[in-house]
């Protein structure tokens, strides 16, 4: 198995990680979702980038930005529940 392979595997896992927790946080809007849209518009821009420079449009880039961004919200998301436990019992 080659470094590549390695890596494919690993954004495998995390993009099963991803779905996931975009599952979990169906019902209502949050930072998940919201960092799903913003990686997939992030993913977007690079990949246009890409298409100018090298001639080859690449989904892949779309792909792992959606699934940085869905990680990144729920670290977010993750961070406000802290935040209101912490003040909840503060009090």
């Amino acid at each position: 198995m080659n470094k590549m392979e390695n890596i494919d595997i690993i954004w495998i896992i995390l993009g099963a990680i991803a779905v996931i927790l975009l599952l979990i946080f169906w019902r209502k809007r949050n930072a998940v979702w919201g960092g799903l849209t913003l990686g997939i518009v992030i993913g977007i821009i690079i990949s246009i980038f890409f298409f100018f420079k090298e001639s080859v449009f690449n989904c892949y880039i779309i792909v792992k930005g959606a699934i940085s961004g869905a990680l990144l919200g729920f670290g977010a998301e993750m961070l406000g529940e802290v935040s209101d436990f912490i003040e909840k019992n503060s009090k």
